[in-house]
């Protein structure tokens, strides 16, 4: 894709996790592949803003 192959993904693998740490390592992940997803939905149009708005009585 950028050119990166097998090892430089090993290497940047090792480096996420001493940066990091192997607790750290699961969230960060789930937190990068949520951002990829809503910023794909976003620049596709299928995202819907909702506001929170107070309800009157």
């Amino acid at each position: 894709m950028f050119g990166f192959g097998m090892p430089e993904m090993i290497i940047v693998l090792v480096i996420a996790l001493v940066v990091v740490g192997p607790a750290k390592l699961p969230q960060l992940g789930q937190a990068l592949g949520s951002s990829i997803k809503n910023f794909k939905k976003a620049s596709s149009g299928e995202d819907v803003v909702q506001l929170n708005e107070e309800k009157k009585a």
